[in-house]
């Protein structure tokens, strides 16, 4: 149920809970997408809910498991451990590679399209991403024929031209993905994706999604993300690449910041741009940081785990967010289905896993650790002192 603002008091409260509700939002998104493929029902099951005459049934499994892998990869790598946590994420580990395996097994009743239309490319990039996150639990857990297959439906995607925009990053990372595989991968995409984001930066931490600049979440849906992870397997190839590394964590940084203070004392944030049906995923940037230890200087990990956890339960705890049967419907807070665009379906919707990256942080890191803070916004809205707001030089 969503509730008012609290008091600043209320918001400095310690909240222990905040990783076991995590948790629970994690496994309300993964086990119908994750239990269905494994078990090669995933395609009977999922409803396809879509834009009024529009038909993304091939595309939309896929955009589910990648999206999904995507944002729970990081607490799959987390090593095991004897705890109720510890062992349940090996349960959901080997589900997620059964899931993957059957995926990209040309025999199961759950092979998903990676070539057939445009869309694929994208899902199959967000794929890649979820295994560079989690090479131990993903990439290495996998058997052989699995891993051969893999590598086969990412090397598809080639046929697949991108979007001059945001889309040449989706190519980058599937080769980088390729070269994480240990398969032969393409430089001259990854370079180029590189070099035209390099050229479309413009400035304080923002880029454009294309040569022009978009009000929207894109910058954290995919920029900025995707710019990190490629760089992170690829950047000791060149010394361009290494050199460009260092501007784009400091624009991540920056972008970052201001992330942070785009959400409300109340948990909500601006309806802003394309893609609102993505709901928190649109912080996968700011979770991103909380999850490598480089959130910007003035932010604290307690203050973003207490921001992130107020957009979660607004979102989740909306009427209406999931149907009878526990699968996402569109919406920004709760159903409200004119708010996809005709490229939006029932596996699109899982790109709101991307905001639960820091479950990557074991339980005794600082960001679940500390004592809850308020953050900017709160702090500001309620008098008290705050930081001072910088531009990026």
């Amino acid at each position: 149920m969503v509730t008012g603002p609290a008091s600043a008091d209320q918001r400095a409260t310690p909240s222990p809970s905040d990783r076991d509700f995590w948790i629970a939002v994690m496994r309300r998104l993964a086990d119908p997408v994750l239990t269905h493929l494994a078990n090669g029902t995933l395609k009977a099951r999922m409803p396809v809910e879509q834009a009024a005459g529009a038909d993304r049934r091939s595309v939309t499994h896929l955009e589910a498991l990648g999206r999904l892998i995507a944002g729970i990869a990081p607490w799959l790598e987390l090593p095991a451990d004897d705890t109720p946590e510890g062992r349940m994420r090996v349960e959901y580990a080997g589900l997620a590679r059964r899931a993957i395996a059957r995926a990209v097994d040309p025999a199961s009743p759950d092979f998903l399209n990676f070539m057939r239309d445009r869309q694929p490319l994208v899902d199959a990039a967000f794929l890649a991403q979820g295994v560079l996150r989690a090479p131990r639990a993903l990439r290495d857990g996998l058997d052989p024929g699995a891993k051969r297959h893999l590598i086969a439906a990412l090397e598809s995607t080639r046929s697949i031209v991108p979007n001059y925009n945001n889309w040449l990053l989706f190519t980058a990372t599937v080769e980088a993905g390729l070269k994480s595989l240990g398969a032969d991968w393409d430089r001259l995409r990854v370079d180029y994706a590189l070099r035209q984001h390099e050229q479309w930066y413009k400035g304080d931490g923002t880029y454009g999604d294309g040569a022009e600049f978009h009000w929207d979440y894109y910058n954290s849906f995919v920029i900025h993300p995707m710019l990190i992870d490629v760089l992170d397997v690829c950047k000791d190839e060149t010394t361009a690449w290494k050199d460009l590394a260092t501007r784009v964590h400091a624009r991540a940084r920056r972008y970052a910041a201001i992330q942070e203070r785009l959400i409300a004392p109340d948990g909500s944030f601006p309806a802003i741009g394309r893609s609102l049906a993505y709901r928190f995923g649109a912080f996968h940037l700011l979770a991103q940081m909380a999850l490598r230890h480089s959130l910007p200087p003035d932010v604290s990990p307690a203050q973003v785990r207490g921001a992130l956890t107020a957009i979660i339960r607004r979102s989740i705890d909306a009427p209406g967010t999931f149907d009878a049967d526990g699968w996402l419907r569109i919406g920004f807070c709760g159903h409200q289905p004119a708010v996809g665009e005709t490229y939006i379906s029932t596996g699109s919707l899982y790109l709101c896993a991307v905001g639960l990256l820091p479950l990557g942080l074991p339980a005794t890191d600082e960001f679940w650790s500390a004592p809850a803070q308020p953050w900017t916004a709160a702090r500001a809205w309620s008098g008290q002192a705050f930081p001072i707001d910088h531009a990026l030089g």
